[in-house]
């Protein structure tokens, strides 16, 4: 007798080639206008569902999670960070939480570097002068950038996408230098050429650019608070492609206002979708729509994953990436 297939409930729209993948495996109800769920739909969904599919902007908190079925058994994230997901309320109803990583790495070191190039020079700034037809033509001494040969990067967390951005930021001449929970194997330090400040403190205060590749987590919550920021010298760049949270932002718009920072490149924001109003009239700034990952070929990967770890999971066995407890 044919086993039963599991109910996938899908909360975004997802690349075509994935939602026919899992349409074909798997009894697959899809978001096919592509709007956010509702906190009263995603309950519905888990009251349902054998496995649920969200992603970043669906918040699966403990509330959701109380009104789950009996069914639920996974959370196939659509996506590598799960601060989204209430890990310990999914352990304690026995709800496994899986994730996608690794898929994006090179995708998010891509746009990291492009914020670093793209802030000091200030493209962004040149693109809306060509736009406004207000320029006058080339004179010497307008709109002068800083180069980033020679310059220091700052790396807060040493993980995959860190490790890229090192390799991408050493081959246009910059020191990189990094922050990190344990320090890397010799081996890889020697290879990015990378120093190791074990003080956060020490770091910031020594850097030209400060880049973000760490989770957010309770711990990392305001981890670039306003005494931290407050330490950055006032030619220093910030770069953010992890999450909006990490970082105070309140604290850098002001700083950024006052010119007590050259500058910032964010693809990320503290209450995504809306974007502090003053920040939004800093010329000094580069503002994106949280697209670090944004490439068809990284979103089909991500798909891919989630499709192995729902049918894993399916078949009886442990998936492969699998959230452990020690993320929590």
């Amino acid at each position: 007798m044919p086993q039963k297939k599991p109910l996938v409930v899908v909360t975004r729209k997802l690349p075509d080639v994935i939602e026919t993948r899992m349409m074909e495996l798997f009894d697959t109800r899809l978001n096919l206008d592509d709007k956010a769920m509702s906190k009263a739909e995603l309950i519905e969904a888990v009251k349902t569902a054998d496995v649920l599919v969200p992603t970043i902007t669906d918040r699966i908190d403990s509330s959701v999670l109380a009104q789950a079925g009996p069914n639920l058994k996974l959370i196939a994230n659509f996506g590598t960070g799960v601060d989204h997901i209430d890990l310990a309320s999914a352990r304690q109803r026995s709800v496994t939480v899986t994730n996608t990583p690794g898929v994006l790495t090179e995708d998010t070191a891509d746009m990291t570097m492009a914020l670093i190039l793209a802030v000091p020079r200030r493209l962004a700034e040149g693109e809306r002068l060509l736009r406004s037809e207000k320029w006058n033509g080339w004179s010497p001494t307008h709109m002068l950038g800083h180069r980033i040969w020679g310059k220091r990067l700052g790396i807060i967390g040493m993980g995959r996408i860190g490790q890229a951005v090192a390799r991408r930021a050493k081959a246009f001449g910059m020191s990189i230098h990094y922050h990190n929970r344990k320090r890397l194997h010799p081996e890889v330090e020697a290879e990015l050429e990378a120093t190791y400040w074990e003080s956060l403190d020490q770091m910031l205060a020594r850097m030209d650019v400060v880049t973000v590749h760490c989770p957010h987590t309770p711990a990392t919550f305001h981890l670039l608070s306003a005494r931290r920021l407050a330490l950055l010298q006032p030619h220093a760049y910030v770069i953010n492609t992890s999450r909006g949270e990490i970082v105070d932002e309140n604290a850098l718009t002001r700083m950024l206002g006052r010119g007590e920072l050259a500058g910032a490149g964010l693809d990320v924001f503290e209450h995504e979708p809306s974007v502090n109003p003053k920040l939004l009239g800093l010329d000094n700034v580069v503002l994106l729509p949280h697209l670090g990952s944004a490439t068809i070929e990284g979103r089909i990967d991500m798909g891919e994953k989630v499709i192995i770890n729902i049918k894993t999971f399916a078949d009886g066995h442990n998936p492969p990436d699998r959230v452990l407890a020690s993320m929590l």
